[in-house]
């Protein structure tokens, strides 16, 4: 069993599920999915994925620069997107336990 995700990097695999990436990219579709909760500054994201990439669950797809400074794209390895998967039914059964809790409250 592996430890419970931090949110960020919850929303960080989150993000790359529905495909590649660049940095900025990720923290706009954080924003988005998160509904603003989740605010990451562009030192935290790359620290967290060079920490992902380290332990297999991102990989790196392309750099380009696009006239700009290089931009690099990751995306999901088969290992990030069974995280993500155990994340999602851990969190799923944590709230179906907390709604059973609340329905067996209403009725009491």
């Amino acid at each position: 069993m592996t430890a419970p995700l931090r949110e960020p990097t919850y929303f960080v695999l989150t993000a790359l599920a529905a495909g590649p990436a660049h940095g900025y990219r990720i923290l706009q579709a954080i924003d988005e999915l998160s509904g603003g909760r989740v605010r990451m500054r562009a030192g935290t994201l790359y620290a967290a994925l060079d920490r992902l990439e380290r332990d297999g669950h991102i990989v790196l797809v392309g750099t380009d620069s696009d006239g700009g400074p290089p931009r690099r794209s990751f995306a999901l390895t088969d290992s990030g997107r069974e995280l993500l998967q155990a994340e999602v039914e851990r969190l799923r059964a944590n709230a179906e336990v907390g709604q059973a809790m609340l329905r067996e409250g209403l009725a009491t």
